[in-house]
């Protein structure tokens, strides 16, 4: 029987975030992108989601390449956890190497990985496949698409992108390059969800220009800027307009300083000479000399702008007139943490200028008109829309429906399904290991669904540890029970619950004795099924008990 090309997603599908997928055939593997996912609210103590390797771990034989889009965290940031298991080559774009680079140093990683940089119109041999990059738009640099040659048919994978007339650098998605390819015969399309739920175009990044210098124009106060880290477009024409009204400026950060330290080596961001500042120097600037470009756009907790906000920064204290410009919109989830800050910042007196007040934010991702076109000139037989929750692949489906594609040339995948395609045929046929893996400081994979479970309990209720002595020769009580809460109630002001909880211990410690129950597991279930039971019937909570004997 003839091989059969399969595509596999280990992320990305029905989540945001954590894009991976597999492309293998026959003995040969490839890997295009290695992205993380953030947290939910849910999730407490995870620093990040990684998707599972299991399946690549156990073919880490056939992989010939990791192929890279772009630079994203939800794009390449697990690279680091796969490296630990697996050697591969990276193939990547010189923006994105140059941060994978970062990582890899950070990691300990760079010495034992091969990174190999491509541009865009160039074709890398992996195995059975050839992968060539071409370029589209994206909200950071040197982002590509990739059309994958195998012997069942061309790919064409979108990555994240966007169709901008008028880029800051680096020119217009190349559209006659897909057009060819949709001309010579595509076999499947892989195309990025993400925006398709708004109708029209997404604006060019120039549009944000003509914002900043409105607002930096005739300003006084000192301007206080956070946007993406990676967005280096965004970056530069901040820098441009702060030095073209006489600014100087200053970054902090960390990820911005990465982001600009990598982006300035590579050419990709041009600094006039003596605009730059160190941040510790602009104490000594008048406020209208000022500009400060910073982290912190989604309200994280440790970022450079809610340390400002929160008075917690070391340099740079928020203080009443500042004018503080959010030039990002809230990720999906992230929008209490960001209305936290503002808030904090309001009570400071800061004016703050969101993209509810101007255009100072356009997405990356295309829009349904954009979509529409990718689609006409790709023309590929089967359809695969990714990068999306649910909603977002079922609208993209009915968009490809619209333009006249047979539904049954449109598969709605999920992690973990092989989608298996002959010259003329796909279908899904089988699974693989996919979901989610926490990273919880050093710990991957460690703490699973049974410990979240716990915390979340812990967090919404409580605990109750119930402490007692016995004799290991009779098994008679020798000292408490003593309870001990923490999280359920201010032990001071309910010693009366406390005392009772206390008498119901003691009553279930006498119903085994008076049962001759020497088993203490037994024991333990008794005393805590009788301690929940008087606790939900008293206060309608169900904190964790944890019964401890102790022998003596």
């Amino acid at each position: 029987m003839a091989e059969k090309l399969k595509i596999i997603s280990l992320g990305g599908l029905n989540e945001i975030g954590k894009n991976m997928t597999v492309y293998e055939y026959g003995g040969d593997i490839i890997v295009v992108d290695v992205g993380m996912g953030f947290p939910d609210n849910d999730m407490y103590g995870i620093d990040v989601v990684i998707p599972d390797f299991t399946y690549l771990i156990k073919n880490q034989d056939k992989i010939r390449g990791i192929f890279l889009t772009h630079g994203h965290e939800d794009h390449i940031g697990s690279i680091p956890y796969l490296l630990r298991s697996i050697n591969a080559p990276i193939y990547a774009t010189r923006m994105t190497a140059g941060l994978v680079q970062l990582k890899l140093e950070e990691h300990r990683l760079m010495d034992k990985t091969k990174l190999i940089t491509c541009e865009a119109g160039e074709v890398v041999k992996a195995g059975r496949f050839s992968v060539e990059f071409i370029h589209v738009n994206h909200s950071i640099a040197d982002a590509v698409a990739f059309a994958i040659k195998t012997p069942v048919g061309t790919v064409v994978h979108t990555g994240d992108f966007k169709i901008d007339t008028t880029p800051i650098q680096g020119g217009m998605t190349d559209l006659a390059r897909l057009g060819e390819l949709g001309k010579k015969g595509v076999l499947a399309l892989l195309c990025d969800s993400t925006n398709v739920e708004r109708p029209g175009y997404t604006k060019s990044e120039r549009c944000v220009g003509a914002s900043f210098d409105a607002l930096f124009r005739g300003c006084e106060s000192r301007i206080i800027v956070t946007t993406f880290a990676s967005n280096v477009d965004r970056i530069q024409q901040v820098i441009s307009v702060a030095a073209k009204y006489g600014r100087k400026v200053a970054v902090t950060g960390r990820s911005m300083e990465n982001a600009m330290k990598v982006s300035v080596e590579l050419g990709y961001m041009s600094i006039p000479d003596g605009v730059l500042v160190d941040i510790n120097h602009i104490k000594s600037l008048p406020d209208n000399k000022v500009c400060i470009i910073t982290t912190g756009s989604q309200g994280e907790t440790m970022s450079a702008l809610t340390r400002m906000a929160f008075s917690t920064h070391k340099q740079v204290d928020i203080r009443a007139g500042d004018r503080v410009i959010i030039s990002a919109s809230a990720i999906p989830g992230n929008e209490n943490a960001v209305g936290s800050v503002i808030n904090e910042l309001y009570r400071k007196d800061a004016e703050v200028v969101n993209e509810r007040l101007g255009e100072l934010h356009v997405s990356g991702h295309a829009c349904q008109e954009e979509l529409k076109i990718i689609h006409a000139l790709v023309k590929p037989k089967f359809f695969i829309p990714v990068h999306g929750e649910q909603r977002m692949l079922k609208t993209h489906a009915k968009l490809a429906r619209d333009m006249g594609m047979a539904p049954r040339r449109i598969i709605i995948s999920d992690i973990g399904k092989v989608i298996e395609f002959t010259p003329n045929s796909a279908k899904i046929n089988g699974t693989v290991p996919a979901g989610k893996v926490f990273v919880d400081g050093y710990g991957v994979g460690d703490v699973g669904s049974v410990v979240l479970r716990d915390r979340k309990h812990l967090a919404e209720d409580g605990m109750i540890v119930a402490v007692v002595s016995m004799s290991g020769e009779d098994g008679s009580v020798v000292s408490g029970p003593d309870i001990i809460t923490r999280g359920f109630v201010y032990v001071k002001e309910s010693e009366g619950l406390i005392e009772e909880l206390r008498r119901v211990a003691v009553n279930a410690l006498e119903n085994c004795q008076r049962d001759h129950c020497t088993d203490w597991a037994a024991i333990k279930t008794e005393m805590k099924n009788d301690l929940s039971n008087f606790l939900y019937k008293k206060t309608k909570r169900n904190p964790m008990i944890l019964p401890v004997i102790m022998e003596v």
